[in-house]
């Protein structure tokens, strides 16, 4: 084995460390979870990863969640958080780089340097693996990694091979910690792989069906012919699959710790006190960003009780923040979690003080270049007023005093909305361009009623309309009146068109949200079109196409 650090056909050598399982170990730390416990984070409905003893019972990756817990039925789901992934890998790559400058993240959990310098620095490309695996052992033994690092430091996995791809499979190897791949070995390695390692599934599909399994015999066939028939990127996937890849490991630039943080030794419980206290620490917060010519659009407030507990709460902005306004945000989300504050509705998405502030932080949860949000020539003063009042009403009434309606899938037009907080980021479960099967086609009634009004439907004869098992009316819709009245109180309202009836069956598996309705539409003598509903309590209004 030739350990050198040197390159073959103008490709680097890389070291690349991949701790398994990393999603799962930061988000089980994070909502302390027990290590053996079964854990899948799911993300768009699918099985994004899942633990060891999770896959031991039959849990794999893009399973759907019903799939999932019906094989393990102690299985704990958790959505996947992206952030929490890398804010929990940060202090490993911060405390990496002190030792291995250079390194280039891939993703969290995995990161890639040249091997040249640390295999001349630390005698050999067997001693900077084995350094580099040490110091996820140290990071976890002095908390630097946040405790994240102890379960996966002892299963991490070291590869070194020429390119980013070969490298990467010799850390995913199974076997030995340490997978070392000699120069021009790159294509034996990956020859007997399976092609949907190459991750791009429709040629994972469509090469075994050609006769081609693995990495080696698809990089057998000739290249030019994959250009004809896959394109460039199939042009792509054969050289890596022959051994041959030219990206670099681009070593990234660690960024500043722009974070302030206020002590007050004796804790303060007034507001005014605590403003006060963090006005200069906030005129730094933000010349610390215009420094590195960056603004803050997103910042994060926490607040530390005398007791312990916290307060904590991100805030939006919708240009960037200046250092008065930081003190603004930490006044409001005082008002809303001390317990002094009588008489105030809290705010319980951030949390609530029960004794005074000992601690503020302030940490840029966004950031953007500084040229992006220079001002207009005329200023933008009314929407920031209007944010500004907004979030300073939600600091008082709490966090969901204020909400604002965002677009989100549904069949009915009220499921096609969804309240969140005014100044959140709109995290909507039901995307609403996915295909929904059964909803009502454009345009949407215009006026949605927040609680559908009863009504009654009825024929030429003054006889109720209904709708048989197959669908059918019993009689055409001839009037439709309030369910209160009768036809003699003149709020008869005839029917002069309609159409109909559309039926809608929803979660017919689960008996208590089951749901068998038909939908129609139908014009009154007035030329008001409406939205009706029969479903098995009666007939309903649900909306007006004004």
């Amino acid at each position: 084995m030739r350990v050198n650090g040197s390159t073959s056909g103008g490709q680097p050598r890389l070291l690349v460390l991949w701790v398994p399982d990393w999603p799962v170990l930061a988000h089980s730390r994070a909502h302390r979870i027990p290590d053996a416990a079964p854990l899948a984070l799911v993300d768009r409905g699918l099985v994004f990863a899942c633990s060891a003893s999770a896959r031991a019972e039959g849990v794999v990756r893009g399973q759907r969640i019903r799939e999932a817990q019906a094989r393990c039925p102690r299985l704990h789901v958790l959505r996947y958080d992206p952030a929490l992934d890398a804010r929990a890998f940060e202090p490993v790559l911060a405390g990496l780089e002190h030792a291995l400058p250079g390194l280039h993240p891939l993703r969290p959990g995995t990161v890639a340097v040249r091997s040249r310098g640390p295999a001349k620095y630390y005698g050999g490309e067997r001693a900077a693996a084995l350094t580099v695996l040490g110091i996820v052992g140290e990071l976890t033994a002095d908390g630097t990694a946040n405790g994240t690092a102890d379960r996966g430091a002892e299963r991490a996995r070291v590869g070194i091979a020429e390119g980013l791809f070969a490298a990467e499979r010799a850390a995913r190897a199974g076997g030995e910690r340490v997978t070392i791949i000699e120069n021009g070995g790159a294509a034996a390695f990956l020859a007997p792989l399976p092609v949907s390692l190459l991750e791009q599934p429709e040629l994972a599909t469509l090469l075994p069906r050609l006769g081609i399994r693995t990495l080696g015999g698809f990089a057998a066939l000739d290249a030019q012919d994959v250009v004809a028939r896959f394109g460039p990127l199939g042009a792509r996937l054969h050289a890596l699959a022959g051994g041959r890849d030219l990206r670099p490991a681009t070593p990234r630039i660690p960024p500043r710790d722009v974070d302030v943080q206020v002590d007050f030794e004796p804790a303060l419980d007034r507001v005014d006190q605590v403003a006060f206290g963090v006005r200069a620490a906030s005129d730094d917060f933000v010349n610390a960003l215009l420094a590195q010519w960056l603004v803050c659009t997103a910042l994060r407030v926490e607040l530390i009780g005398e007791r312990g507990e916290a307060s904590e709460r991100v805030w939006l902005h919708p240009r960037s923040f200046s250092a008065a306004e930081v003190v603004d945000r930490v006044r409001w989300q005082l008002h809303g979690a001390l317990q002094g504050d009588a008489g105030r509705a809290r705010d319980t998405q951030a949390g609530e003080l029960r004794s005074a502030v000992a601690r503020v932080r302030l940490s840029p949860e966004a950031v953007d270049p500084v040229g992006a949000h220079e001002r207009g020539l005329w200023g933008t003063g009314p929407d920031e007023t209007v944010h500004s009042g907004l979030s300073r009403v939600q600091g008082m009434v709490g966090h969901r005093g204020v909400l604002t309606a965002m677009p989100s899938g549904g069949r009915s037009p009220a499921e096609r909305q969804t309240l969140v907080p005014w100044g959140d980021r709109p995290l909507v479960a039901r995307d609403p361009k996915r295909p929904w099967p059964g909803a009502l086609p454009p345009p949407a009634p215009a006026t949605v009623y927040e609680l559908p009004r009863q009504i009654s439907v009825q024929d030429a004869r003054g006889r109720p309309v209904a709708v048989d098992d197959r669908g059918e009316l019993s009689a055409p819709p001839a009037a439709m009146l309030a369910a209160t009245d009768t036809a003699s109180s003149g709020s008869r309202r005839p029917v002069t068109a309609w159409a109909g009836p559309w039926p809608l069956e929803e979660r017919w598996w689960d008996a208590a949200a089951a749901r068998s309705a038909h939908r129609f539409q139908a014009v009154d003598g007035e030329g008001v079109a409406w939205l009706l509903v029969l479903d098995d309590e009666g007939w309903w209004a649900e909306g007006r196409y004004d």
